[in-house]
């Protein structure tokens, strides 16, 4: 399995705030997508002239706070996600992942309570 990006991602209900901060880090706005899987989500990412990555989600249900974890991409979803599991990690979807047109993800929540966003880009099989 190979790892095609790694950099930190923000979920939160309000990306607002958090959008103007890292603006004000130097970070532009790179892509903002609406609706995507179930839970409707807002993904925006960002990017500064370092090329350091951030992203925020925006998923349409409560949060009880905002939450910090990891985004990572691969080259094989289900190898990455079995090892996770096998590793403590649960699916916030519970057996469900989210499949777009481009994409196939989960949300993977560790023993300690930080997640990662494991994602395969369909274009990069």
């Amino acid at each position: 399995m190979k790892i095609t990006s790694f950099n930190p991602q923000i979920f939160t209900k309000n990306a607002d705030p958090i959008v103007a901060l890292f603006e004000e880090l130097g970070f532009d706005v790179r892509h903002d997508q609406e609706g995507i899987g179930e839970l409707n989500v807002e993904g925006i990412r960002m990017k500064n002239p370092d090329g350091f990555y951030l992203d925020i989600s925006c998923p349409d249900t409560d949060l009880p706070r905002d939450m910090v974890g990891i985004r990572m991409n691969v080259d094989d979803f289900d190898f990455a996600y079995q090892l996770l599991l096998k590793n403590g990690f649960r699916n916030f979807y519970g057996e469900r992942t989210v499949d777009t047109a481009t994409s196939i993800s989960a949300v993977l929540i560790s023993p300690s309570g930080f997640a990662i966003n494991l994602i395969r880009h369909k274009k990069n099989k």
